[in-house]
């Protein structure tokens, strides 16, 4: 097993905060830290140039290791600024073809339904929790139908922390004739995954959380048999095959997933996210969810103990997202904050997400101050 305690070196803000909100931003590390200033002593020294000569191989970097992160090839991965425009990019490359529902459920985040919302021509389906934590398959397979275009829905439920089964509504969609399209925010990062086994036509992630590498992008996977089916109608120069002809008239579709990119990259963020998925890579997957689930359980015994109501998945299904009842979230969040702990809340719940970087004396020390606020 690596060296977590030694690890903690790598993430200033431990040395200042008891930070336990990887789920709404990943700590950042002084390699992403060291990336990001190389990115800015190129941009002084260099200017414009260091595209050609380094800007562009970064960003390609990045591509190969998320590629191989998420067991898929470069060719099947696409960089855009964020999961909204990943998931219009896929609305606006389809052919509808006489469907027009799409289906996802209360529990995802609001940013997957809006994407349809705002569409009058588009029936949406909401499916409801039968206890507020998960959504069975058996749901999606009631209403998914051949008017159905989208089976949309999340990898990881950002408030209950429940991972759904993504082989099972891969096959409920292809099953019906729609297209599967998953958020998988939440996703990468918590589990251990490779997409093309799961048969899902679209999964979008990024490196702002559990990837450690901060805002400002976002991950498209395309099923390798619909890269080149597809025909996005949001583009952009990034997208073209010839793309420094500056040809007008020439517009061709790249061969791969890059042809659903939307412009000039967000290059601080290319950097900082190589270096927390380096630190991702190098610690190992295998290593960090043994460590994560061994944080979670701590988490879970430590709460109970002093008493506290837990919002629960089954463990089958659960991830490292815990979500804590309580009758004052948001007074309880600034309570902690006064201590120097740093977690979220959500309707009805403190939200506590330990990452490997933890240590269980940190669990214990928010558990004790959460015991002792009164609102």
């Amino acid at each position: 097993m690596p060296d977590f305690e030694a690890l903690r070196d790598e993430f200033p803000i431990l040395a200042r905060k008891t930070y336990l909100n990887s789920c709404s931003l990943g700590a950042l590390s002084k390699r992403s830290e060291a990336y990001l200033g190389e990115f800015v002593e190129r941009w002084h020294d260099m200017g414009a140039s260091a595209w050609y000569t380094h800007w562009l191989g970064r960003v390609e970097d990045l591509r190969g290791r998320v590629s191989t992160f998420l067991g898929t090839t470069t060719r099947e991965l696409a960089l855009l600024p964020s999961t909204s425009t990943a998931l219009a990019a896929v609305t606006e490359s389809v052919d509808a073809a006489g469907r027009n529902r799409v289906v996802c459920t209360e529990l995802d985040f609001p940013t997957l339904a809006y994407q349809w919302a705002v569409k009058p021509e588009i029936e949406m389906v909401v499916l409801k929790s039968p206890d507020g934590v998960r959504i069975d398959p058996e749901q999606f397979a009631e209403v998914v139908d051949e008017r159905t275009l989208f089976l949309a829905t999340s990898h990881v439920f950002f408030a209950t922390g429940y991972e759904q089964d993504l082989t099972a509504l891969a096959r409920i969609a292809r099953d019906a004739g729609a297209y599967s399209l998953i958020d998988g925010y939440q996703g990468a990062g918590q589990t251990d995954l490779s997409l093309p086994e799961t048969g899902v036509d679209f999964y979008t992630t990024g490196p702002l959380k559990w990837l450690l590498g901060g805002p400002g992008l976002s991950y498209l996977y395309v099923r390798a048999p619909l890269v080149e089916a597809l025909k996005p109608r949001l583009t952009s120069w990034f997208a073209t095959k010839h793309q420094f002809d500056f040809d007008l008239g020439g517009f061709e579709y790249r061969d791969d997933a890059r042809r659903f990119e939307l412009g000039t990259p967000a290059l601080p963020t290319v950097h900082t996210a190589l270096g927390g998925q380096e630190i991702i890579d190098e610690v190992g997957l295998p290593a960090i969810l043994e460590r994560n689930r061994t944080l979670t359980d701590h988490l879970i015994d430590t709460a109970e103990d002093a008493g506290m109501s837990l919002t629960l998945a089954e463990p089958a299904n659960r991830t490292f997202i815990l979500m804590i009842q309580h009758d004052d979230p948001p007074g309880a969040v600034k309570h902690l904050a006064s201590h120097g702990i740093i977690v979220d809340y959500r309707p009805g719940h403190v939200r506590v997400s330990p990452h490997f970087y933890n240590t269980t004396e940190e669990l214990d020390r928010c558990i004790d101050v959460l015991a002792s606020y009164t609102a």
